[in-house]
This record gives structure tokens, C-alpha cells and sequence, in this order.
């Protein structure tokens, strides 16, 4: 490869990592023209357009997402073969993007903080909309350097670290009528539900797990963010299933009753992603080692408090005589996380005050 290639392909590559003309100048340090001058000799080496207007800014063609695909990973190696710099949280001036729900950023952007401040003062992180189901495309495009996502393409260019399962409970007001020492599941199918849905479907893994014993419970309300859920619950008869660290603050300050589910809801893992082309970034790795710390340290303490206050729900007698009325095998429907108060004993909230 020649020289002029090859600087071509490194101005396509900023133009690509950053979306706009201006941006990649700034990132390679050079003037505007002469990013447009160089995006001009591409079009005419790969006859190809590249790029066209969209509104404000720029979309790239098929071509050049096809192209981009190819030269990220061996332009990777290739800087970091020419530049093996160790990074140094102390002196490095960076941005790092991450995609993330506010869950996340409740658990990570303090801690991460503090860090920042005592170790890493020219470090920022910015965070964009995480949507789930777009993870390879944020990715693939540069718009941030991690996000999160139950979902991964086997195989594919993103690459994924586990970071926790989520635990499903069943919340409620505390002076509801259902919040006494244990919640059966014939009072669980007979409440009225709220459901949180993100896209507007009105089924959720709950249904699938009712459908599969025969029973369909009420989704009486449905809103498409958890902090609608918390007030709605407060005031009303409505009980919702949530994943318990959504409901962290509500729980353990004893505003909501919190029980195990009924049925045992099989949760989808959460990952942290990145690309392929950053394996060897030694910045990244710093920040995603900090990233899976924070998390998982909070995480275990969450289980522990949870553990302290969450009520027995689940019944393996009465799933049991479900599935058999159906002619089913139950062994999937057994939990392994008995560890609550029998049913005669009501567990405590973190302030140790009895709940009713």
C-alpha cells in the first residue's frame, strides 16, 4: 500500500469515527479543506460517493460502511503498533462515551467520580441513550466506546464482559391488601398489574411464565419508564414486577413492600460491550475494569440488603400442582434462592421495622 493510501484511509477513518467533516479535521489536527480535498481523491480512487447529506450532517454509503467494517481493526493494531504508549490515568486527557441507562449511571457515575477526581483529573465520560437493541450499531459506528446489552451476535465484532443478573420481585405499597408475610400466586394472577414497557407491549416475561402453567394475569396500567411506576404504586392497588435494583431506593427506604416473585422469572444477563478494535486500548480497559468493579461491588451489596427485606412468594407446592394439572415438568420452575423468612415469620426492612 502506498503512503497516499494509507493517509486517505486514516482520514476516512476520523471522518467515519466522528460523523462530520469539521469533527475529523479537529481530530487530525488539520484544516477543513484539506479533509474535504481528501474525501474528494477518495470518491474518485474507489468510485464511490462515501458520504451524502443528511439534513445537518452526514450518512455514510453502503461502500464506506462496508469499507469501515475492514480497516477499523488493522488500523487499531496499527496505531497501537506505532504508538505503544501505556496509558496514564494521571496525565491523560480524554473522553470516553458511554451508552447507559439511568440505572446504570445511578450505580457507576458516582463512584467512577471520585476516581476521576483523586486519579484521573482529565478524564471526562459523557453518557448517550442506551437502546438495547442498537448496541452493535453504537458500536459500529464510534458513537460511544461501551454500552450495555442483554443482547450479543455470536461471533460477531463486539465483544462482551458479564456484569450481573437481574432479580425480578414483586413490589407494592406497603398498607396494600396483598402485603402480608406471603404472596400466593393466586393473589399474584387475580391483582391488577402495573407493567413498565419501554416499547409499549402490554406482555412481558411474567406472561410467559403464567401462560406456560395456563394462568393470565391483569396488566391493568402500563407506563413506559420505572420512576412513572414508583408514585403510581404508592397510590394505588396496583403491584408490579421489576427488577429489584430499578426499585433499589424505594425498597430499602421502605416506601414499597417488596416479595419474591410468585413464579420464577428467568432473567437475561447484562453485558458491558465494546468493540473488537479497542481490545488493546489501554484507556478502555482501564475505564471498563473500573465500570465492572463499580457494578458488581454494588450489586453484591444490593443482594445482601435485599436478602434482609424481600418476603416469600414462591411456592413450589402450588406451581407443582399447576404443571401437573397440565401434564408439565416443573423442575425448571424451582428457584434456587429460598434462603427468606418462613410463612409464618414477616421479614424486616433494612430499618428493622416490621412491615404488615
Amino acid at each position: 500500500m502506498r503512503p497516499h493510501d494509507l493517509n486517505l484511509l486514516m482520514i476516512f477513518d476520523a471522518i467515519m469515527t466522528e460523523g462530520a467533516i469539521t469533527r475529523a479535521a479537529d481530530r487530525l489536527s488539520m484544516t477543513q479543506p484539506a479533509v474535504s480535498n481528501a474525501l474528494s481523491r477518495m470518491r474518485t480512487a474507489w468510485n464511490d460517493e462515501l458520504f451524502v447529506k443528511d439534513g445537518r450532517g452526514i450518512q455514510p454509503t453502503s461502500f464506506a460502511k462496508n469499507l469501515w467494517s475492514q480497516i477499523q481493526g488493522p488500523l487499531g493494531e496499527l496505531e497501537v503498533a506505532v504508538n505503544p504508549t501505556d496509558f496514564n490515568p494521571a496525565s491523560a486527557k480524554r473522553t470516553f462515551r458511554i451508552a447507559a441507562t439511568d440505572n446504570i449511571v445511578s450505580m457507576v457515575w458516582g463512584p467512577l467520580r471520585k476516581v476521576i477526581e483523586n486519579e484521573a483529573p482529565g478524564i471526562n465520560i459523557h453518557a448517550i441513550p442506551n437502546y438495547d437493541m442498537e448496541t452493535d450499531k453504537i458500536l459500529k459506528d464510534a458513537e460511544a466506546e461501551l454500552t450495555f446489552s442483554k443482547y450479543q451476535e455470536p461471533g460477531s465484532v463486539i465483544r462482551a464482559e458479564h456484569v450481573l443478573d437481574p432479580s425480578w420481585v414483586v413490589v407494592m405499597r406497603p398498607d396494600h391488601p396483598l402485603a402480608k408475610s406471603q404472596l400466593s400466586l393466586e393473589d399474584f394472577v387475580a391483582a391488577d398489574h402495573l407493567l413498565v414497557s419501554v416499547t409499549g407491549d402490554v406482555s412481558g416475561p411474567t406472561d410467559q411464565v403464567l401462560a406456560n402453567l395456563g394462568l393470565r394475569r391483569r396488566v391493568a396500567m402500563s407506563v413506559n419508564q420505572f420512576h412513572n411506576a414508583t408514585p403510581l404504586l404508592k397510590e394505588s392497588n396496583l403491584i408490579c414486577v421489576a427488577p429489584s435494583l430499578v426499585m433499589e431506593k424505594e425498597i430499602f427506604s421502605g416506601e414499597l413492600a417488596v416479595f419474591e416473585t410468585p413464579i420464577e422469572i428467568v432473567s437475561s444477563p447484562l453485558s458491558v460491550m465494546w468493540h473488537k478494535r479497542q481490545d488493546q486500548d489501554a484507556g478502555l480497559q482501564w475505564l471498563r475494569g473500573l465500570v465492572v468493579k463499580f457494578i458488581r461491588e454494588r450489586v453484591q451489596r444490593h443482594e445482601m440488603l435485599l436478602s434482609q427485606c424481600c418476603r416469600k412468594a414462591y411456592c413450589a407446592d402450588t406451581v407443582k400442582r399447576f404443571m401437573d394439572e397440565r401434564n408439565m415438568d416443573c423442575e425448571g420452575f424451582t428457584p434456587a434462592h429460598l434462603s427468606t423468612p418462613s410463612n409464618d415469620e414477616e421479614a424486616k426492612v433494612i430499618t428493622g421495622k416490621e412491615t404488615a
